[in-house]
């Protein structure tokens, strides 16, 4: 029985009390969590409700005793959980963004539970057998388009989800469902630790030399959050390469940094290897049960790109430019290195700090220079939020009457040029211990005309937070980081479609990231860099001679970014076109990646990958899994859309809307492949990436970075 004043759900041994935050949908505006008051003890029950809840709505459906329709049978499936994707929703941000002991608790709970709620619904029979009677005669059912989507879609899932094996089938793959999200939930704690663990404290601020100020202070902020007083801690970035290598003039700390980078996960308390050979091994079952050679067999099915094939061709075909790049790169380090009266072979820990001299004696600057530029609210309001207003005329409002998980975190109100509602934009920008590494969106609440609701999303990156009273500067990649994730919030807050499944970022992995890819051009785009390109103390914009080298020098380095990229790209595909029984043991880890990277070229680069495996969370923690080359996919269409929109007279509102109308307001709502087809008027060009990367001359500059990858 559900018992809808108070959200009381019974029937199935689950009680939420009505004082739970979660049990009826929050007052604020949009919907938006009550943070002030949720607990972590408020997490485990509403998620034990929810589900219980869910399974009600699912036998209700079950048991209807008429025959399948639309309304009775897909739409009554895709208003279920409604409870459930609530409380899912902040657990899941909080978790990567605002962890504690007791959250990472819940989550290794909760996850097999959760897979195995997954399970019971996706593997059931009679729910199966009603989409399955609706999926053969669709054609007569005189669906409208989006809704004729849905159930194309949904009962793909089904098929994906294992509905057709036979029951002894079912329970082993609920097995594996069960194992591999505790697997997967044990990799990201043990990143988040590890992670932790390896900072580099460092006892002498000598050994700083190189750093600006506001980055020296910075790094005795977070030794003083840990209670090392009188000392600076470097924190790790999830990345290989960490952004203080550029400055460092101490070789000797930059070596440390670099090793206590990629030694994460390997060893220790936090080692992960064995659980990265468990996750493979358990995929790789996974596929064969359902009838694949490998688990990227079966997730690329999903996918844009359809099939492993299609991706290695892709990763192939921009191997030898890239390498051939990142080698002439390492030659003008290491000629660098000599002239220098340096008697050392470039290491990868050399890379970034002397490439940096490179890119200052080949274009006359060098990112001291920058970084006034770049504060970061100047960056966000007059040039993220500036380029948003002039393509979709849309208005940000700060708002500080709203409760946030954090006292960092800005929520800003996003309405139309007509003073209509959009949703809510959440920025939590800085770093911190209990916050997963990288850059990402996600969202609270999603779009739905169904629900009537509108878009909450949140942006997360993690820049090192200055001491108070002094000004965030930032780096050129941490610029264009941000415009990237931003991409991703136009893609949540500007959609308009009737279903949550299909609304948004809810489409295939190797296409989610090109509005993001495509965002970024913006970050680059002269009008919109003279427009934020501001100095934090005088307010005099950049002059136009260092703007012009800023902007000269974008194809600086593709050799490295590209290869580091690629590697890790071609690193994930080799993991997951592994068949079950060829899948290494623990202590064969390190040594089937060693052999990946050789076999592709990479082992001897002098570029290492963007991540080793140990702490690949995107490859181990489920999300992109056999889909990491979903960014350079993505890209191609990202550097279309920027040729198409130079052709078209660039930043302009007309173009902004035709981009919102045809791709970034439809979701899922036809396959994404043909919204952009009829966006561009054909398919997909690679020639604008291989040139926007330098990869078409063989020509480049040496330097470390890549945003969004």
């Amino acid at each position: 029985m559900i018992l809808i004043l108070g959200c009381t759900v019974s029937g199935l041994g689950q009680t939420l009390p009505p004082d739970n935050p979660f049990a009826t949908e929050s007052t604020l505006p949009y919907h938006m969590p009550p943070f002030d008051r949720i607990k972590d003890a408020h997490f485990r029950p509403a998620l034990e409700a929810g589900m219980a809840e869910q399974r009600k709505e699912v036998e209700a459906i079950d048991h209807n005793p008429a025959p399948p329709t639309f309304e009775n049978t897909v739409l009554a499936f895709e208003k279920s959980g409604q409870l459930l994707d609530r409380v899912s929703s902040t657990f899941s941000n909080l978790n990567g963004s605002n962890s504690d002991p007791e959250i990472l608790k819940i989550a290794s709970e909760m996850a097999p539970k959760r897979s195995a709620h997954r399970d019971a619904i996706y593997l059931d029979p009679v729910l199966f057998a009603r989409f399955d009677s609706l999926y053969q005669k669709r054609a007569s059912l005189n669906l409208d388009p989006e809704s004729l989507q849905l159930l194309e879609y949904t009962y793909k899932e089904f098929l994906r989800a294992g509905a057709k094996l036979s029951e002894a089938e079912k329970t082993r793959l609920r097995q594996l469902n069960e194992q591999i999200a505790s697997a997967q939930t044990q990799f990201q704690q043990n990143v988040l630790k590890a992670t932790k663990d390896a900072a580099v404290v460092v006892e002498n601020e000598s050994d700083l030399d190189g750093l600006s100020s506001e980055q020296i202070g910075a790094a005795a902020e977070a030794a003083k959050a840990r209670g090392l007083q009188g000392k600076w801690v470097i924190t790790l970035q999830n990345t290989t390469t960490q952004p203080a290598l550029q400055q460092l003039r101490n070789r000797a700390l930059r070596e440390r940094i670099y090793k206590a980078s990629i030694n994460r996960g390997v060893g220790g308390q936090y080692d992960n290897t064995a659980v990265v050979a468990q996750i493979v091994k358990l995929r790789a079952e996974k596929a064969a049960l359902l009838g694949y050679p490998d688990f990227a067999a079966y997730n690329l099915t999903a996918e844009t790109a359809g099939n492993p094939r299609a991706v290695n061709e892709m990763l192939a075909r921009i191997v030898p430019a890239a390498l051939a790049n990142a080698r002439k790169e390492a030659a003008d380090i290491q000629k660098l290195i000599d002239q220098q009266s340096g008697k050392f072979k470039l290491e990868p820990w050399d890379w970034s700090f002397y490439a940096e001299q490179v890119r200052k004696t080949r274009f006359g600057f060098d990112q001291s220079e920058v970084r006034p530029y770049f504060e970061m609210n100047h960056v966000l309001q007059d040039g993220v939020f500036y380029a948003a207003q002039v393509l979709y005329g849309l208005n940000f409002k700060e708002r500080h009457d709203l409760p946030v998980y954090q006292a960092d975190v800005r929520v800003f109100e996003v309405t139309n040029a007509d003073g209509s509602p959009v949703g809510l934009f959440l920025g939590d920008y800085y770093s911190r211990d209990n916050k997963r590494g990288g850059a990402w969106m996600s969202e609270y609440v999603g779009q739905s005309r169904l629900f009537n609701t509108r878009p909450v999303v949140v942006n997360n990156l993690n820049i090192p937070k200055p001491p108070q009273g002094q000004p965030t500067l930032l780096t050129f990649d941490e610029v264009r980081t941000m415009f990237h994730e931003f991409g991703h919030a136009m893609h949540g807050l500007l959609s308009d479609a009737n279903y949550p499944s299909l609304s948004g970022t809810n489409v295939p992995r190797d296409f989610v990231e090109f509005p993001s890819q495509y965002n970024e051009m913006w970050a680059r785009e002269p009008i919109v860099l003279a427009h934020y390109a501001r100095h934090y103390q005088t307010g005099a914009p950049m002059p136009q001679a260092l703007l012009d080298k800023v902007l000269a020098a974008e194809k600086f380095g593709q050799g490295f970014s590209t290869t580091e990229y690629v590697s890790a790209a071609m690193l994930d595909q080799a993991w997951h076109e592994i068949p079950a029984a060829q899948a290494p043991t623990a202590d064969k880890v390190m040594a089937f990646e060693t052999a990946a990277l050789d076999k592709d070229g990479f082992a001897r680069s002098p570029v290492p990958p963007r991540y080793h495996s140990a702490y690949f969370s995107h490859a181990f923690t489920g999300g992109y899994a056999a889909g990491y080359y979903a960014y350079i996919w993505s890209e191609v269409l990202a550097r279309d859309v920027e040729q198409w929109f130079h052709s078209h007279g660039g930043l302009q509102r007309a173009n902004g809307e035709y981009l919102k109308a045809k791709i970034l307001s439809r979701g899922r709502t036809s396959d994404p492949a043909l919204l952009f087809q009829q966006f561009y008027g054909g398919p997909p060009n690679i020639g604008p990436l291989l040139q926007h990367r330098g990869l078409t001359s063989g020509t480049s500059g040496a330097s470390g970075g890549g945003a969004g990858l």
